[in-house]
């Protein structure tokens, strides 16, 4: 018996292929959003679909489409494509979609990212529990019956149309020429970044683009399509290194992140990247409202409030993320984890606007990265820390009594501020045993202290 619980978590469907998803829960899952789709009065008429690079991505989606066809709804067909195009698409033809892929998880995984209408996420909460609801009672009396297609069918290419999009947002035509090595990862940005950033589909950019990794290959054979552990950029920073190169840019398997390096090879942190994307799309929108969440340094929220917008701190994951953006109609979101949401974009993440909003800012002035970045890094920080636990509330509990005396919050895990401008978060893993750790201070030798200081709690 399958049990969707082990797959539908809080954002997307996420399990191995094929003991967890397989053309059957993919088929039964495409009956259960188009049931969704009609029983929230949402007038959709269609479901576009898009896949990564994963061999099982193609038998997934076909699988799908007779879901939702079998409903009456249209299929568009939009096949390989990068996490972000597929947003576009959403966005573009105003249809719900779903996006196949596992974004950083190895070869084994496959899963849906779904979205309505105008790229506006599914979570938990607006629909994704009724999905895993439908589909399961479908695969307990055998799976869904779907001999009747009675909706229609179509592919389309939207690259070009996605491309000429992202350049309309950003314009790169007048920057200083710049080196920049790319590692795709084998992922989707191998797909996308020649389309985007070089020249296969619209004139050439004053980019030289050196590419590592470029070969669509679900398998992952370099590494980890998961620029955010540091053992999945070294090769990109060599590569910088030797090729004397402006910056670097490191995509995951879906490209909807994008970490960035300077020329010494250095990562810069994506709150730094928030910060100064922030600043940006500020001076397009006076006044705006720029989303962080809690783990974002506290930089970001200082330099939002120098430059005139208005901060508004949220919960991490995307589904909060864009649910605050519409609240507030934020113009801009960054997390920690190297997702950038824009409102020009649907209010929906996109890695490669991100980047082109570095190669912007750093082509139109004449000082390296490490330089420009340093305005936006101005605290020590320690990374997100992971340690696994048997009793995820209790050592919470134990952490929160041990800083009794301090500012405290609990808007996403505990949250403990101290008089020096130190903080320190510690959250639960929503889909494992883990509690994540992450601090920042005016210092590096502080960070050290509270990091040391609450792991003898956590792990002892």
């Amino acid at each position: 018996m399958t049990d969707l619980s082990a797959i539908i978590k809080a954002y997307d469907v996420r399990g191995t292929v094929p003991d967890q998803l397989n053309e059957d829960v993919a088929r039964a899952v495409g009956v259960a959003f188009a049931r969704v789709l009609t029983e929230q009065g949402t007038g959709a008429t269609a479901v576009v679909l898009a896949h990564d690079m994963r061999e099982s991505g193609p038998g997934l989606v076909s699988a799908y489409a007779e879901g939702i066809r079998s409903e009456g709804l249209d299929v568009v067909n939009v096949g390989l494509c990068s996490t972000d195009e597929l947003y576009y698409a959403s966005g573009v033809l105003d249809l719900p979609g779903a996006m196949f892929t596992a974004s950083h998880n190895p070869a084994q995984y496959n899963g849906i990212k779904h979205c309505y209408a105008g790229a506006k996420p599914v979570g938990q909460e607006s629909g994704l529990a009724r999905i895993r609801e439908i589909a399961q009672d479908l695969l307990d009396d055998g799976g869904p019956a779907v001999s009747t297609l009675i909706g229609g069918y179509e592919e389309r290419d939207l690259l070009s149309a996605y491309a000429e999009h992202l350049r309309g947002l950003v314009d790169l035509s007048g920057i200083r020429p710049l080196k920049v090595v790319v590692d795709a990862g084998n992922g989707m940005g191998g797909f996308t970044v020649p389309a985007v950033l070089g020249d296969t589909v619209l004139p050439a950019l004053p980019l030289d683009i050196i590419p590592m990794y470029f070969e669509l290959d679900g398998s992952f054979p370099n590494h980890e399509a998961n620029p955010l552990e540091p053992k999945n950029i070294v090769d990109l920073q060599a590569a910088v290194v030797k090729h004397g190169a402006d910056l670097g840019l490191a995509f995951d398997g879906d490209a909807d992140r994008c970490f960035v390096v300077d020329a010494d090879g250095d990562p810069v942190s994506p709150s730094a990247i928030t910060a100064l994307v922030a600043t940006r799309e500020l001076a397009k929108h006076p006044g705006g409202t720029i989303i962080h969440n809690l783990i974002t340094s506290r930089a970001v929220p200082e330099i939002v409030t120098e430059n005139g917008g208005v901060p508004v701190r949220t919960r991490v994951g995307h589904s909060f993320i864009k649910a605050e953006m519409a609240k507030t109609n934020a113009i801009f979101g960054g997390e920690h984890s190297a997702h950038y949401y824009f409102q020009d974009f649907w209010g929906a993440d996109t890695g490669m606007l991100a980047a082109m909003h570095v190669l912007a800012a750093l082509g139109e002035q004449d000082k390296p990265l490490k330089e420009l970045a340093a305005r936006y890094e101005r605290y020590a920080a320690s990374g997100e820390i992971n340690s696994t636990v048997t009793d995820q509330r209790a050592k919470l509990d134990e952490v929160r009594q041990a800083y009794a005396d301090q500012e405290q919050d609990e808007l996403d895990g505990l949250t403990v501020s101290f008089a020096d401008g130190s903080w320190i978060n510690l959250r639960p893993s929503n889909t494992e045993p883990l509690l994540r750790l992450n601090v920042e201070a005016p210092t590096a030798e502080r960070v050290a202290e509270l990091r040391d200081d609450v792991l003898t709690i956590v792990r002892g």
